[in-house]
């Protein structure tokens, strides 16, 4: 059985007048604590896979999350912020034009004044509330290994917030889209050795075997994020020989099932595209890499279903894979 908000609110408290009152709840997550690893193998996912779902707030996704049985993930900063009280960006004139139109001069003012008070907020919070998302979702079983906020371009203070709010959910890495700017990588690394939490770059279809060599060498806490669906899509090639070479540079992976180019580089089904994906997982098996491979569900949602049933289905092929030879 799923939990209820009201009993997630419940775990998420951090502190009763009387302790008896909270040992039902712990109780509670103790009997339905999930776990995602398989014969060793860390199988997790991007809170990004929910993002269909109506309700995205910290708890609406933790109650996703334990749904899918995974007990790891890498979560995106919109359901952590929000939980921390960050202020909403709004709509109104603030969103910008429809994809492919360029924001009017009213938009993107409304777009520099929303993230102006994000980044004030960023810099100036306090930790208390991730203190308190942190054990909400450990409570229930659930592991944030990662999470992801962090853009080059972020001034000092605001990195800072980046890899504080890391070091505060446990997390053992923090996620950035892969810069081509040498400086930037040498920044942000830079950042990543002071605070002693990697900076773990994640692909598209720029993904191959030398797109790291830059950030690996600008920082020895600069790893890799590699989505291996879309290495696949991008270079038609096997991502298996990537995960040999650099498997001691690498802080976590994202799966997904995707074609070649000569397919049409599709985002699929699981096991319906060209990704090697029961390869993959048996190789990790094998080898005994104890980084965590996070599910990213992209395909569309087939009719009847929903994010959560769909990543269920992709860790129950997880499950099968790993249970071959």
């Amino acid at each position: 059985m799923p939990y209820t908000r009201r009993e997630i609110g419940k775990l998420a408290l951090t502190a009763l007048p009387a302790a008896a009152l909270l040992k039902p709840f712990e109780a509670l997550a103790q009997a339905r604590r999930p776990n995602s690893v398989i014969d060793g193998v860390h199988i997790g996912t991007i809170t990004y896979s929910y993002r269909s779902m109506a309700d995205q707030s910290a708890e609406a996704t933790l109650k996703y999350v334990l749904e899918s049985g995974i007990s790891e993930i890498e979560m995106m900063n919109g359901p952590a912020e929000s939980f921390a009280g960050a202020p909403q960006s709004g709509r109104g004139g603030g969103g910008g034009g429809r994809r492919g139109e360029t924001p009017s001069p009213e938009q993107q003012a409304a777009q520099r004044e929303a993230a102006e008070r994000l980044k004030k907020w960023r810099t100036s919070v306090s930790m208390d509330r991730f203190k308190a998302l942190r054990k909400m979702y450990e409570d229930a079983g659930v592991k944030i290994y990662a999470w992801k906020a962090l853009n080059p371009t972020m001034s000092d203070e605001e990195l800072d917030y980046v890899f504080n709010v890391a070091e505060t959910l446990g997390c053992t890495h923090t996620t950035v889209e892969l810069p081509t700017d040498v400086a930037q990588l040498k920044r942000i690394g830079a950042f990543a050795e002071k605070h002693k939490v990697y900076a773990a770059y994640h692909t598209h279809l720029q993904g191959s075997m030398t797109a790291f060599d830059q950030a690996f060498a600008a920082s020895k806490a600069n790893m890799s994020n590699v989505d291996l669906g879309h290495y696949v899509a991008g270079t038609g090639d096997s991502p298996i020989p990537f995960l040999r070479k650099f498997h001691d540079r690498i802080a976590s992976v994202h799966l997904k099932d995707r074609t070649t180019p000569a397919h049409g580089q599709g985002n699929v089904a699981w096991g319906k595209g060209d990704t090697p994906l029961k390869e993959i997982l048996q190789t990790m098996k094998k080898e005994k890499y104890t980084f965590p491979a996070a599910i990213e569900f992209e395909y569309d949602v087939p009719p009847g279903s929903d994010a959560v049933k769909e990543v269920r289905k992709c860790f129950e092929f997880c499950q099968t894979a790993l249970a071959s030879t």
